[in-house]
């Protein structure tokens, strides 16, 4: 049995860090402390974690994200891309060494059982999510395995801004379909009114009210993380935020655009990508240079992001339609 877990105490002046720092604090503790099992909450200001398998521009409305302030990032563990914000408790569960599956579903069961005894009506269900009866899902969970440990991290959704999560995350029809509804919103449930909470307090309180619920049901004894492993755990974290990590996912894709341009001719752009990261530009068509095209559209945009932002940006910049005769920067960016 893996619960009741041991809690481990965060210095207090890291309560409000992005979310690579306590995914790199998950690293640390699995690396460094002795074998136990280890438990941890925290919250995030408006956040897209995806998994370690996804391309970025397919899975996140980037732009969106970056227009509203929505950090994105990416986790080391695999399944799909879930948005947070400050309604979220993010809980962190690190164990030794054993068999995915059994501890996964202690872990999930676990959860469940202790929103069951606050009031709320919930269950496993799939794979790895706890479900509110009638209501979605209010907690999706990821696992790795990382040395001799393994590592479960989870989402508890309080209560969520939905417009910013719709706008934040692209829906994947064959995936919605499949769950027989029609929106990423009606996928999911919030706890927010399905709880015995304490009357009179704000949200905020409420979801502190939460955490220590269920610090008290999960955890029996805790443990202070030193200062000295902050310096340690910040390392870590800065390869969260190396742009390969981020948009370079494994995944390989080519995005082809194509047009005919009075006064032009016709113009095909294909676009080599490594996750989200454009690697490789080639052009083909009928038009005329004014200077090396090739060279110039590999200039503007290699390297970027394949968002809409971004290819703006690489336009304005180094404006690769110079190179093409009779194309202005209007038609390029329409065409793209």
């Amino acid at each position: 049995m893996h619960f009741p877990a041991c809690f481990v105490e965060l210095p207090c002046h890291e309560v409000a860090a992005r979310a690579p720092f306590y995914l790199a604090a998950e690293e640390w503790i699995a690396s460094h402390l002795p074998a136990d099992n280890y438990l941890f909450t925290w919250q995030l200001g408006r956040t897209v974690v995806m998994g370690r398998n996804q391309v970025a521009h397919q899975e996140v409305n980037l732009d969106f994200c970056r227009e509203n302030h929505i950090d994105v990032i990416r986790r080391k563990s695999g399944g799909g891309a879930i948005f947070a914000d400050e309604g979220n408790i993010m809980i962190s569960f690190v164990t030794s060494q054993g068999k995915v599956e059994p501890i996964f579903m202690e872990y999930a069961t676990t959860v469940s059982r202790s929103l069951n005894e606050l009031g709320a009506h919930t269950e496993v269900h799939g794979r790895n999510d706890v479900i509110l009866m009638g209501k979605g899902k209010v907690c999706g969970n990821a696992f790795y395995r990382l040395a001799d440990r393994n590592i479960v991290h989870g989402t508890m959704l309080y209560d969520t801004d939905p417009q910013l999560m719709q706008g934040a995350l692209h829906s994947n029809p064959q995936k919605l379909q499949a769950k027989g509804v029609s929106s990423i919103r009606a996928r999911v449930g919030v706890l927010k009114g399905n709880l015995n909470v304490p009357m009179g307090l704000s949200e905020a309180e409420e979801v502190a009210w939460l955490r220590n619920q269920l610090r008290m049901k999960l955890t029996d004894r805790s443990i202070q993380l030193p200062h000295s492993a902050i310096s340690e755990i910040k390392q870590i974290e800065l390869g969260y935020y190396a742009e390969e990590f981020l948009l370079g996912s494994s995944a390989r894709d080519e995005e082809v655009r194509m047009a005919r341009i009075e006064g032009c001719g016709t113009l095909e752009i294909h676009f080599e990508l490594k996750g989200s990261l454009i690697r490789k530009v080639r052009l083909t068509g009928d038009f005329f240079e004014t200077s090396d095209a090739q060279k110039a559209f590999t200039e503007a945009f290699v390297g970027i992001p394949f968002t809409k932002e971004s290819l703006k940006e690489a336009m304005d910049r180094n404006h690769p339609e110079r190179s093409i005769r009779n194309l202005n920067q209007e038609q390029l960016f329409s065409m793209i």
